[in-house]
């Protein structure tokens, strides 16, 4: 990833996470939006973790990233236009290749609990919810009810 990618990281992850299920019929307030939206922003840049970029013929069409601790996977964002054909499958099973070529015993991933397509996708690529509860998410200011999901690697 280039910093001339960053800017479009940034809108890629910020759609898909606005297209999600997560929030469908809940109103966010326009503080929340913005807040979530600059988080998007300046993700890629700021993070200290990986990125990877899934690029269709010359266009950003999605990024997963690993930041925080080494074997979790803490984004996965596929644009809304190009979501279904793979792109998130790909990203994810690319994640977990790196986490268990460095040695890991398990990879992790977290996402909203009512983010249904995005939990099928984990459970698809091998992962099960070992956890269901309430955090607080500081780019939105706001306690989320959210799962964790984990794969064993050995």
């Amino acid at each position: 990833m280039t910093v001339a990618d960053h800017h479009v990281v940034g809108e890629v992850g910020f759609a898909a996470w606005n297209s999600s299920d997560a929030f469908k019929g809940v109103e966010l307030s326009a503080d929340v939006l913005e807040r979530t939206r600059n988080a998007y922003e300046i993700f890629a840049g700021e993070t200290k973790g990986e990125v990877w970029i899934a690029d269709l013929y010359g266009e950003v069409v999605g990024w997963s990233a690993r930041d925080g601790a080494p074997n979790y996977i803490s984004d996965v964002w596929v644009s809304p236009d190009h979501q279904g054909k793979g792109i998130g499958k790909a990203l994810v099973l690319h994640s977990i290749d790196r986490i268990k070529a460095e040695g890991h015993a398990t990879a992790t991933i977290h996402t909203h609990a009512r983010n249904v397509g995005a939990i099928r996708l984990y459970q698809r690529c091998g992962f099960t919810i070992v956890w269901r509860g309430t955090e607080y998410s500081k780019s939105m200011g706001m306690d989320l009810e959210k799962v964790h999901l984990e794969q064993s690697l050995t």
